[in-house]
């Protein structure tokens, strides 16, 4: 591939986990690559005010409320005057986010990324301008992300009533949380400032939690999150959110006033609260970008269209990651990544949107991949098996026995097709079910494969065993 027409071979518009990672990929390819980012800091949303900020909050506040309630006491670990330095906790999340950003910035380095801070606009199918500059490629990739999205009768953010990215920077623990949203997004947060001493409320639309994965995982978890302190109210619709004057604020934060209706009995009530958090979904970042000028399509929602290429209308432009349409996961958009520059370097690049998991990092932490109970059997008759980390060794040493693995597979031919993990190993045990998934695995594939003990990933084993009609310790 020649650059002689062009300053570069690809051009990726977006430093987040998509982004960089594709064009990083492009260069070990031997593209002439350069990735554009309104950021100086590389990464993108996930990196910066997402994913790896929310894991360090989640990280750290656990250890505090371990520590704070005497959870530890039964280890012989006894402690006492414990104080909680919120600027402490901000400072180590900053220096994480830092540290991982700086890594990216080492890897455009050390692959000859060329990387280049503005915001880029498109000018032609082959072309942007980005600091007054036009800067040429053969291929362009728009990897930009999502935002979180605020309906309009929530009102305008402020101090008080925040989007994800607000709620990952509080000067101090709420008084009282209003979180409108029962997603990962809503429950991860609403669980960080819960341990930290927030009373919260999670207000939901749906009658369910976590929309969209396994009914089992959902109602334990409702259970627990409940056992834990969250007040959750499902079912229920945000009319409005007041804030308070200016005039009205007391000695402590703004007083909200949170106007919700029951879907089921039409009856309205109102809350009070010193924060609202607004977890109600993300939308794309296509604004600013002069889609338009090329004819870029996108669909109701602002989604840009492509093909199983990640190919636009336009040929010369590719779109990948939150951008386009699909799970809204960090890892997709890296898989994607790898793909598309595999694609334009003439190669396969292939993504398995089978066995993309998904993990919510609450404690318990809730994992998932493939198909739930219920879009399972729309396919077919099918079987499952159930294993409690009650019966697990590991976690019965460790005093931390809540949740379960549940495997489904067909019934015809015992293919696994989900598997779906409440526990405090989750995120890292669904990685197995996933491997396992790409290859095609039976449960009694995994069944027979020889686990260590005593480890938590047993219970997936002892899930695929009862499967079978086989569980050893259960």
């Amino acid at each position: 591939m020649s650059s002689k027409k062009f300053d570069f071979d690809v051009l990726v518009i977006g430093a987040g986990p998509g982004g960089y990672v594709a064009a990083i990929r492009a260069a070990q390819l031997g593209l002439k690559t350069a990735c554009i980012d309104k950021r100086s800091a590389p990464g993108g949303t996930c990196l910066n005010v997402g994913c790896i900020p929310s894991k360090s909050l989640l990280n750290a506040s656990a250890y505090y409320q371990q520590v704070a309630n005497g959870d530890l006491e039964k280890f012989g670990i006894h402690t006492q005057d414990v104080k909680l330095d919120l600027q402490g906790m901000m400072a180590e999340k900053k220096k994480t986010v830092d540290e991982l950003s700086q890594g990216v910035t080492y890897l455009f380095k050390k692959n000859k990324v060329k990387h280049i801070v503005g915001q880029a606009s498109f000018l032609s199918p082959n072309s942007v301008e980005v600091n007054e500059q036009t800067i040429s490629a053969e291929h362009i990739i728009v990897a930009t992300g999502s935002s979180p999205s605020v309906l309009p009768n929530f009102g305008t953010l402020s101090d008080t009533v925040v989007d994800s990215s607000g709620a990952l920077s509080f000067s101090e623990v709420p008084d009282h949380l209003v979180v409108v949203g029962a997603g990962v997004i809503g429950l991860e947060l609403g669980s960080v400032w819960a341990r930290l001493g927030s009373k919260v409320t999670v207000i939901e639309y749906a009658d369910s939690i976590l929309t969209g994965m396994d009914k089992d995982i959902c109602d334990t978890a409702l259970k627990v999150f409940e056992s834990q302190g969250l007040a959750i109210k499902l079912s229920c619709e945000v009319i409005s959110i007041e804030q308070a004057s200016q005039q009205q604020r007391g000695e402590k934060a703004n007083i909200q006033t949170i106007t919700l209706k029951s879907r089921e009995s039409d009856k309205q009530e109102t809350i009070a609260a010193t924060h609202v958090l607004l977890a109600t979904g993300r939308r794309p970042n296509t604004d600013n970008l002069g889609l338009q000028n090329i004819g870029v399509q996108t669909d109701q929602h602002g989604f840009i269209k492509v093909d199983d290429r990640f190919t636009t209308n336009c040929s010369s432009v590719k779109a990948i990651g939150d951008v386009t349409a699909g799970l809204m996961l960090a890892h997709r958009a890296e898989e994607e990544g790898i793909a598309v520059a595999e694609t334009i370097a003439g190669k396969a690049g292939i993504v398995n949107y089978q066995v993309i998991p998904n993990v919510v990092y609450t404690q318990p932490e809730i994992a998932s991949v493939g198909l739930n109970e219920t879009q399972a059997r729309q396919h077919g008759d099918i079987k499952t098996g159930m294993f409690p980390f009650a019966a697990n060794s590991r976690a019965k040493t460790n005093r931390d026995t809540q949740g379960f693995v549940k495997v489904i597979t067909s019934a015809e031919d015992d293919t696994v097709l989900g598997v779906h993990i409440i526990g405090s190993q989750a995120g890292n045990m669904i990685a197995q079910a996933s491997q396992a998934m790409e290859f095609g695995a039976t449960s009694e594939d995994i069944a027979y494969s020889c686990h260590a003990h005593p480890t938590h990933a047993e219970a997936l084993k002892e899930a695929a065993m009862s499967v079978l009609g086989k569980a050893i310790h259960q």
